[in-house]
């Protein structure tokens, strides 16, 4: 469905945040018989609906929020309406069309989009792939689920994009190019459970995308896309695995084929994860017909030159030689595996726990025991990854009240020149009210610890 069908027809936007706020003034450009907006939380009454906006679409909440959802022919889902909302199998029932901002913009920009999915390194890979792009003469517009809604775009010759498992799940077109860095279970209750979640993750590859890159190191990934074509009848291309075309040798340099690129420390991040990104970014670029060998020298100073995102192991420096490490957007325990690699040999605490949805722990358990490690669990999951690395020769488990007293406990328990790693293992914030403000209660605790 494009934007363009909805003309003479009517419409609810479900959802009041930046993505329903595009949404409404999208729609409202392309002529709907009738538009609404609908806020079906607590405090509708306290949502900034004014101005513009509630000229363009009232506002419906309370005991009117369901019934202007089921009255409209097509309800238009912010990524933050979860696929369990109890409401979106009895709209399906009635046959009301539902559909999301991002699949309504895809359907008219597919051919010039490089959209990237991924439960862990979308973020760096599809930054890093809009940075080489522009290095070498391809300019883009990034954005996304990192940045500004797809609806809220400028016009533009070439897109990347990071996406959402929310975003891929309503996709009806596939991106040109289409990239997954990454599968783990993630994100759970919002699905209905681990099938459902990968199924809404690799609808980004099933709508005939006319190049798939895969991360070729992810067991995982490569056997739920084994299957997975392209328009083309091509399978999805495998980066960064053993016998990949592009890949990070022993001698740690990066390979395009049998021709060393440049040193696999030209890239800053750290972590085997994030330099399987990079060899993700150059297949996509390999991909589009771009002579990666031919462009090596600009390529290599736009590796050099990029920087990480924020609150993914970012490090604080500290006059005490010890290395804090914010790394708050870790929300499973998979990312936290990735987080702990990237500073092994160095002793190490980390410090985990946030709201606690069920996630199997299991695999941190297994990860870690051969290691030597502090583990400091914080509320409310904390209690419940101790519990599980319970009996691990290598791990001292200590529990903590809070991420203040966490961090004040792991100075006093991290010999010198050793990391404090926050990687959380928890798919949301807990006691804060984002990855924000979880970030800046953790700095603030780490100088006043000092």
């Amino acid at each position: 469905m494009r934007l363009a069908d909805l003309r003479g027809r009517s419409v609810a936007v479900w959802g009041t945040g930046r993505e329903g706020r595009a949404a409404v003034t999208a729609v409202a450009a392309h002529g709907p018989s009738r538009l609404i907006a609908v806020d079906d939380s607590a405090n509708f009454l306290s949502v900034p609906w004014e101005g513009e906006l509630a000229a363009l679409a009232p506002l419906a909440g309370g005991d009117h929020a369901q019934a202007a959802l089921v009255a409209a022919d097509v309800v238009v889902r912010s990524p933050g309406v979860p696929q369990t909302h109890p409401w979106m199998a009895d709209l399906r029932a009635r046959g009301v069309t539902v559909t999301g901002g991002s699949a309504l913009w895809m359907a008219d920009h597919a051919n010039r989009t490089i959209g990237v999915t991924g439960s862990k390194g979308k973020s760096t890979t599809s930054s890093l792939i809009s940075h080489l792009l522009a290095a070498v003469g391809r300019p883009n517009v990034f954005g996304g689920n990192i940045g500004v809604p797809l609806l809220d775009l400028p016009p533009a010759e070439q897109y990347v994009l990071e996406l959402s498992s929310y975003q891929c799940s309503d996709l009806t077109d596939s991106p040109r190019v289409a990239v997954v860095t990454s599968l783990f279970p993630e994100h759970l209750d919002a699905h209905g459970g681990e099938r459902e979640y990968y199924r809404d993750k690799l609808n980004l590859l099933a709508h005939g995308p006319e190049l798939i890159v895969i991360n070729g190191a992810d067991d995982r990934l490569v056997a739920e896309t084994v299957a997975v074509k392209d328009a083309n009848g091509f399978a999805a291309i495998p980066a960064a695995g053993g016998d990949s075309r592009f890949r990070v040798e022993a001698d740690a340099q990066v390979y395009c084929s049998d021709e060393a690129l440049f040193p696999r420390d030209t890239l800053k991040l750290r972590g085997r994860h994030n330099e399987r990104n990079l060899c993700v970014a150059l297949a996509v670029l390999d991909g589009m017909g771009i002579d990666v060998v031919g462009e090596r020298e600009a390529l290599r100073a736009a590796v050099a030159s990029f920087q990480g995102l924020p609150h993914r192991l970012a490090e604080i420096e500290d006059p005490s030689g010890l290395t804090f490490v914010d790394d708050t957007l870790s929300t499973s325990p998979y990312s936290a595996m990735h987080a702990i690699d990237a500073y092994e040999g160095r002793p190490l605490t980390v410090l985990v726990g946030g709201t606690d949805r069920g996630l199997d722990y299991s695999p941190l358990r297994e990860h870690l025991k051969d290691r030597e490690i502090t583990v400091i669990g914080l509320p409310d999951s904390g209690p419940r990854i101790l519990a599980e690395l319970a009996g691990l020769a290598g791990v001292r488990t200590e529990a903590a009240e809070d991420l203040p007293s966490a961090v004040r406990l792991a100075r006093k328990l991290t010999p010198s020149e050793g990391v404090v790693l926050l990687s959380p293992a928890a798919p949301s914030y807990g006691r804060f009210r984002n990855f924000e403000h979880r970030s800046e209660v953790f700095a603030q605790a780490v100088r006043d610890s000092a």
